[in-house]
């Protein structure tokens, strides 16, 4: 890991007017007045089913970066799993919505991404003045596996949506060494996600919670449960499966597309995505209630 400052992304503006994020060119956007720093319509969820389907676009929130996810999600969990001053982790952090939200909320945040593009993207989101609370946001490039700059059991809350394996390839342009939507099969990605669930595991404080969305596929026209994989990671370092949200899907795009090439259409679209909260045990915690919760073999 290597702190990206502030100064860093400003040199970058000098010479940078957008960033190429799975061949899309990304601006940079000079924010000037923001006047709408919350949503208009908001209320915490309370079922296992959210649904999205216009994604809010308050502050800097923008939908034009692929397969991020909607401000209402880390929005949901900050409120419901933190306090105001805590400090959340997005290891795996895009375009930066997490930490927007963190700095909306009034939460300290911190964000890791192994593509500097998606930092500068990141730092580009937060480039705004926000007077009502007063937050410290910092950004790092580095793998989600080995999260050395974060120090065990400092954060209150994980709040990541990983690459569904190589679905996405993020880094498409420029080959970047350990990123996971480059993988070249879904083990492997596993193997990469059960390190990121030890790290996951490491850093978070004992009784708090970390949430992963995740989604799945379809391969040679049957489904291919990639979330449930990542579940099963995560049970097995020791989180306590506190929820599974079924969050539904709007506006995607490269299933729909081999769905509308396909001649006989026998198979089923995915409307669906995984988003598991997961708990740490707190210590001393006596852990047999919780057995049908935890891992199972």
């Amino acid at each position: 890991m290597r702190e990206v400052t502030r100064e860093e992304y400003q040199e970058f503006l000098k010479t940078h007017k957008e960033v190429i994020i799975e061949e899309t060119p990304v601006k940079l956007v000079n924010w000037g007045k923001i006047s709408l720093f919350e949503p208009k319509e908001f209320a915490l969820e309370k079922t296992t089913v959210w649904s999205f389907e216009n994604r809010g676009k308050w502050a800097t929130h923008r939908g034009n970066y692929r397969a991020n996810w909607a401000p209402e999600i880390p929005r949901n969990l900050i409120l419901r799993y933190t306090n105001p001053g805590g400090l959340v982790l997005d290891q795996m952090v895009g375009s930066g919505t997490t930490l927007v939200e963190c700095k909306l909320l009034g939460r300290d945040g911190v964000g890791v991404d192994i593509n500097l593009d998606a930092i500068m993207v990141a730092w580009n989101r937060l480039d705004f003045t926000y007077a009502a609370t007063n937050t410290v946001q910092k950004l790092y490039q580095g793998d989600a596996r080995h999260l050395n700059l974060i120090e065990k059991e400092s954060i209150d809350l994980i709040a990541t949506h990983p690459p569904y394996a190589n679905i996405v390839p993020f880094s498409k342009q420029k080959k970047i060494e350990g990123d996971l939507s480059q993988v070249r099969s879904i083990g492997e990605f596993i193997a990469g996600m059960r390190e990121i669930a030890n790290e996951s595991f490491r850093v978070l404080k004992p009784g708090k919670h970390c949430a992963i969305l995740v989604g799945d596929t379809h391969r040679h026209k049957h489904y291919v449960p990639i979330a449930y994989r990542v579940m099963e990671t995560f049970l097995d370092v020791g989180f306590i499966l506190r929820e599974d949200v079924i969050k539904r899907q709007w506006h995607t795009q490269t299933m729909r597309g081999r769905w509308k090439e396909s001649c006989d259409h026998n198979f089923l679209l995915t409307y669906h995505e995984h988003l598991f909260i997961f708990r740490k045990p707190d210590k001393n915690e006596k852990l047999s209630k919780f057995k049908e919760s935890m891992k199972w073999h």
